[in-house]
């Protein structure tokens, strides 16, 4: 069964919350691990502190994520988790994405 041709319109109804590079690679790293070092996602992510800071806020004010701040003896520590809500996002945006591939075989 073939699928129709995707309306190139459709690009514009993406989540922009996940759909933003930074936030993709945020949640798609914290969607394969059940927590992240704040030090890792950077490492892996490549974004400076404050990028990193400033996306992790939006995508936890959007109930995408969960911050858990807490100490390694005096050091402090931020790790975080992607939230049920988080996950479905990402899943949905991915669902999306592919409908707007085109078919197999054709540019």
């Amino acid at each position: 069964m073939t699928r129709p041709n995707p309306d190139p319109r459709s690009i514009l109804d993406l989540d922009r919350m996940v759909h933003e590079p930074a936030r993709l690679a945020i949640l798609t790293v914290l969607a394969a691990a059940e927590e992240v070092a704040f030090l890792f996602l950077q490492k892996v992510t490549g974004l400076s502190k404050g990028n990193l800071s400033s996306h992790t806020q939006k995508l936890e004010a959007a109930g995408f994520l969960e911050t858990v701040k807490a100490f390694q003896g005096r050091i402090p520590s931020t790790t975080f988790r992607i939230t049920e809500e988080g996950r479905a996002a990402l899943q949905a945006y991915h669902r999306q994405l592919r409908a707007l591939l085109p078919k197999e075989g054709k540019p």
